[in-house]
């Protein structure tokens, strides 16, 4: 229940987004055109979605722009 309190107020301060197949499709051509993994593709995809500038991660190419909607940046250098 403890969990279920924290998720409920993450909730709460966060925009929560899911994932449609729609969404699924959009990653894969992601990951393609991009050349990242899968997974990065699907938080890339959640990011767009979100309405989000920026997207800050030192797991993706710095200065990479995605669909000249979104800047890859990694808060590190």
């Amino acid at each position: 229940s403890e969990l279920k309190a924290h998720i409920e107020a993450i909730s709460r301060l966060f925009n929560v987004v899911g994932l449609s197949k729609e969404d699924i499709v959009r990653a894969i051509d992601v990951q393609e055109r991009y050349k990242i993994s899968f997974y990065d593709s699907l938080i890339v995809v959640n990011a767009l979605e979100a309405g989000c500038k920026k997207l800050y991660t030192e797991d993706l190419h710095h200065g990479l722009h995605i669909e000249k909607k979104m800047k890859i940046v990694n808060p590190f250098r």
